[in-house]
């Protein structure tokens, strides 16, 4: 067997913190890179404000720009993570709402006009409605398993029964 593949038994002993029976269980501490990961994406989304404030507030084509800034952030940090990581799996989910977000703006993107009367502005705050709901979720998974604390405007698009 080739050493560089073996995983030392206090390597994986020391990321775990508890044992039960009867019928098994575990718990671990994440991976310092992942945990360090989760911290910095939490970090780069408390400044993002297109996550939280109120919709009266936001400019369309910032939005957008926004949006694909946050894209591209959640790219970067899907490079460093394994393929089976929950972190990857909460990362590629709140790309793919960027994504969906986008695609749902199409005219706004290309910097056509907006108006807030028209159906384009229904379409546009549904889309950044369900971008913000998914992030939600996907950050109450990130906070809890890597226990990273995040900011109050943040933890606002947070499921209610994680804000208490």
């Amino acid at each position: 067997m080739n050493k560089k593949s073996i995983i030392k038994f206090k390597d994986i002993a020391s990321q775990i913190t508890g044992f039960s029976t009867p019928v098994f269980g575990i718990s671990w501490n994440p991976p310092k890179t992942e945990k360090a990961i989760a911290k910095s994406l939490v970090n780069f989304l408390e400044d993002k404000r297109v996550l939280y404030n109120p919709t009266e507030l936001e400019i369309p084509h910032h939005c957008i720009d926004s949006v694909i800034e946050i894209r591209d952030f959640l790219t970067e940090k899907a490079d460093n993570l394994d393929k089976k990581s929950e972190l990857l799996a909460n990362i590629k989910t709140m790309r793919s709402a960027c994504r969906k977000f986008l695609d749902s703006n199409p005219t706004l993107h290309r910097g056509l006009g907006f108006s807030h009367n028209s159906y384009d502005s229904q379409v546009f705050y549904s889309a950044l409605g369900e971008m913000r709901g998914t992030f939600g979720i996907c950050l109450s998974q990130i906070v809890i398993s890597f226990g990273v604390d995040i900011e109050k405007d943040l933890a606002a698009i947070l499921p209610t029964s994680y804000k208490d």
